[in-house]
């Protein structure tokens, strides 16, 4: 799963598994034909695919997950950073703001996180 980035329709088939897991095979066909209009072997063949990439597991034609959806888009928020920032949150959070200012609230909720998370 490392580094890898879903498809806009892997995220949506990722998402009805998420908010149905534990899912039968079965099941999870007829939900992706009634959301997605994706046919049984559309359903098997993206499943087999995300199941090899370590995201889910499929025992005795139940699916559930390996990975949750908080992990998957942590890993992606840590990947973006690194990537378009060089790995630098402060550079990354500059950007973000944008010259907006932070509430109370939201600087001491960040000075929370940085006291939890620093390096002593």
């Amino acid at each position: 799963m490392k580094g890898y980035k879903l498809t806009e329709s892997e995220i949506k088939f990722t998402d009805l598994i998420w908010q149905n897991e534990p899912i039968g095979s079965g099941d999870l066909v007829k939900l992706c034909e009634k959301e997605m209009n994706w046919k049984k072997s559309t359903t098997y063949t993206v499943l087999k695919k995300l199941c090899e990439k370590g995201f889910f597991q499929n025992e005795n034609s139940v699916i559930s997950s390996l990975i949750t959806k908080d992990e998957y888009y942590a890993n992606q928020s840590v990947r973006f950073v690194e990537d378009t920032y060089g790995g630098s949150l402060p550079k990354f959070l500059t950007a973000f703001m944008g010259g907006r200012k932070l509430s109370n609230r939201q600087a001491e909720e960040l000075k929370k996180l940085i006291d939890e998370h620093n390096e002593v």
